[in-house]
């Protein structure tokens, strides 16, 4: 072995930083604190290091907010004010309460039609079990409120203690509103009960759309279409409107960060110049991964990256180095064995799609995998490290 060659692989760094508020200029808040933490912990900037920054200090910097207010003027501008369906929605104090307050506010009638037997990213309102008891299939069947209260009772979220059937009825009528709640999973249900939709889906949005256009609905808004656009001076956002967006305060939600690829570029550039490494920096919001206990899908924004440097486009290039071990070259071992791998992973080449001894790699976006490790590692609560600094991950054996 090398006296020069690593023993660590990928390492990931939460960074501390100062809270930021609007108007910050968070470029050099970001290069500052990741040089500092340099220094303070011993470590140096390398090429290829991956500076992350979680999307909710970014919109935050940008001022980038809107009320309830805001978001009922929009959408009673777009959907007329009357009687406006509601579908499909996420479970969720935080991400589309606030939301909600405002659609209410700005309609006399809410149709609020839930998906079950969970929402779009796991929430489960009842479990299957208790569906398959009653017979009944969420593929075809609609049912009242009353029917779900009579087959299923009052089912209480497993990790948040929130009966959501209630919650979102009394948070309607609290705003003024009327309230109707059904149970479907066909988006064309609702063209029963109204013409004016909000379809609320993050990851389907474009196919329900689609649907009920073509079924009949006279006014379709996704999330993404409410403040898309200023309301009043309000924040906005031109490409993903209220999807991404969080609960600021009582009546005010913070919404995914508008335009920011001149912020990773600027990064870079910082890093460069004072430092003479080549880096990569993205913005990310939600990993992408699923938690076995509850089911529940993290990703809740409308993507995990809005913003990234060119080279973190496309996917791993891996090949699996316990295939190569258990197949191709089982009958070696010690130094000859791992030089025989290390030449493997030298001569691989740029597209292993295909490859057996690349099964079981993962054929996903790059800015994914980064963005889940890092927001694993940041967490959600008061670890105070909105940015985290990845080293190591495009290395390989070889290295």
């Amino acid at each position: 072995m090398s006296e020069y060659e690593r023993r660590v692989g990928t390492v990931s760094r939460g960074i501390r930083c100062p809270i930021i508020r609007e108007g910050d200029d968070l470029a050099a808040i970001v290069t500052e604190s990741v040089l500092e933490a340099a220094e303070f912990e011993g470590f140096s900037l390398r090429d290829r290091d991956v500076i992350s920054i979680t999307e909710s200090i970014v919109a935050r910097a940008q001022g980038n907010y809107a009320s309830v207010d805001d978001i009922a003027a929009d959408v009673k501008a777009k959907l007329g004010g009357g009687t406006v369906g509601v579908i499909f929605p996420i479970l969720s104090r935080n991400r589309f309460a606030i939301c909600l307050r405002g659609i209410a506010k700005g309609a006399k009638k809410i149709v609020l039609m839930l998906s079950y037997p969970s929402d779009e990213v796991g929430n489960e309102l009842v479990s299957l079990d208790k569906i398959d008891a009653a017979g009944i299939n969420p593929y075809s069947d609609v049912l009242t409120l009353e029917e779900y209260r009579h087959h299923f009772g009052v089912n209480k979220h497993e990790f948040t203690g929130v009966d959501y059937v209630e919650y979102y009825g009394d948070l309607i009528r609290e705003c003024g509103a009327e309230v109707e709640i059904i149970f479907a999973n066909q988006a064309k249900t609702i063209l029963k009960y109204a013409d004016h939709i909000i379809n609320c889906d993050i990851h389907t949005r474009a196919r329900t759309k689609r649907i009920l256009l073509a079924n009949g609905a006279m006014v379709v808004c996704g999330l993404d279409d409410i403040m898309n656009a200023p309301v009043n001076g309000s924040g906005c956002n031109e490409k993903y409107g209220l999807l991404g967006s969080n609960k600021s305060t009582e009546d005010k939600v913070k919404l995914f960060p508008r335009e920011c690829k001149d912020l990773v570029l600027d990064i870079q550039a910082r890093i460069l110049e004072k430092t003479g490494k080549h880096v990569e920096v993205m913005v990310y919001g939600d990993g992408a991964f699923k938690d076995p206990q509850g089911k529940i899908w993290e990703l809740a924004d409308p993507v995990v990256s809005p913003a990234h440097t060119d080279g973190l486009i496309g996917t791993p290039n891996e090949l699996k180095l316990k295939y190569l071990a258990d197949n191709d070259f089982k009958d070696l071992s010690g130094e000859a064995l791992k030089e025989a791998i290390s030449n493997s992973i030298r001569e691989k080449g740029g597209n292993l799609v295909g490859n057996m001894a690349s099964q079981g790699t993962t054929p996903r976006q790059l800015t994914d995998l980064i963005g889940s490790l890092c927001d694993l590692t940041s967490g959600s609560g008061d670890k105070g490290t909105p940015v985290v600094l990845v080293q190591g991950y495009f290395d390989n054996y070889t290295n």
